[in-house]
C-alpha cells in the first residue's frame, strides 16, 4: 500500500530539491565563477543528492496527500495567465475547444493525438489536493481528469526517454521581438505518477479558462509552476538543453528550480 506523504514534509531538505543541475547544460550557479570551482562543485553535487534523497524517500508511487470535501472551503485561485492570446487558443475557444488535440510526440514509437470528448471518455480520476505556490499561497480543490501515465503507454515510449516536456498554449510574456509561450517539464516518474492527471474538471465542473482550460496538468507532488495551463503537447526527449535556455522550463529558465518538488 503506497504512504501518504505530507505536503511539506520534506521542504527541509533544502530549497534547491531538485535543480536544474542534473539536466545537461545548466548553468544555475554561474555567480560563482568558472566552472569546477570547489565552491560551485560542492552546490551542484548537493543538488543533485537532494533531488536523489526525494526520490529515494519519497518513492516513485507515493500519494499526495487527498482531502475531504468539506475542505474545499473556496474556489480554486487563479494566477499567472488566465486567458491566452495566441490566434490558436482564440480560435479553440471560439469554438468551445471541439477542435482541440492532445499529442504525444517525440521519442515515442507512436505519435498520438486525441481530442478533448476522447479524453474525457477515458477512464478518470478525482483527487482533491492542496496547491501550492511559490508566491506563498495555498488552495485546496477537487481535480478531474485522466491519468497520463496510460497516455505515454498508449505512444509507446522509448527507452532512451528521460523527461517529458508540457507544451502550453499560454503566452505568459509579450515581448519586441514577438510572444514567449510557456513550457515546463518532469521526469517520467512524475509523468507516471497516479496522481499526474490531464484535468479537464474542476471541483465538480468543467474547467475554465482562468484555470487553464482545456486541458491543465496535475501533478500533485509539485509547486503550482509544475502544474502546465493551456496544455497542447507532450514531448518525449532525452535532454531538456534544446528548448527555452535549456533549464526545463519558462520559470526554470528564470532560476526557479527544475523539480519543484514539495
Amino acid at each position: 500500500m503506497s504512504r501518504i506523504i505530507t505536503r511539506r514534509g520534506l521542504l527541509g531538505l533544502g530549497a534547491a530539491a531538485g535543480s536544474s543541475l542534473i539536466l545537461s547544460g545548466c548553468d544555475q550557479f554561474d555567480f560563482l565563477g568558472q566552472r569546477g570551482g570547489a565552491a560551485r562543485t560542492f552546490l551542484e553535487q548537493a543538488n543533485v543528492m537532494t533531488y536523489k534523497a526525494q526520490r529515494l524517500l519519497i518513492g516513485e508511487q507515493t500519494l499526495a496527500r487527498e482531502y475531504a470535501p468539506s475542505e474545499i472551503r473556496q474556489g480554486q485561485r487563479p494566477n499567472g495567465s488566465t486567458d491566452p492570446t495566441t490566434p490558436e487558443y482564440l480560435a479553440l475557444k471560439a469554438n468551445n475547444f471541439a477542435d482541440y488535440k492532445l499529442t504525444v510526440t517525440g521519442m515515442v514509437e507512436q505519435e498520438v493525438s486525441f481530442s478533448l470528448d476522447e479524453l474525457r471518455n477515458m477512464p478518470a480520476r478525482s483527487q482533491i489536493t492542496r496547491h501550492d505556490c511559490v508566491e506563498g499561497w495555498s488552495c485546496i480543490a477537487k481535480w478531474t481528469g485522466t491519468p497520463l501515465g496510460p497516455i505515454l503507454d498508449m505512444a509507446k515510449v522509448k527507452p532512451q526517454a528521460r523527461f517529458a516536456v508540457y507544451h502550453c498554449y499560454d503566452n505568459i510574456e509579450k515581448t519586441l521581438s514577438g510572444d514567449i509561450i510557456y513550457y515546463t517539464s518532469s521526469d517520467l516518474i512524475d509523468a507516471h505518477h497516479p496522481q499526474s492527471i490531464l484535468s479537464y474538471g474542476l471541483n465538480d465542473q468543467v474547467l475554465p479558462v482562468s484555470n487553464g482550460a482545456p486541458i491543465r496538468l496535475r501533478i500533485e507532488r509539485a509547486l503550482g509552476y509544475k502544474q502546465p495551463k493551456f496544455l497542447h503537447t507532450i514531448e518525449l526527449v532525452d535532454d531538456l538543453s534544446p528548448f527555452g535556455k535549456g533549464k526545463g522550463g519558462y520559470w526554470e529558465d528564470t532560476g526557479y528550480d527544475w523539480y519543484g518538488g514539495i
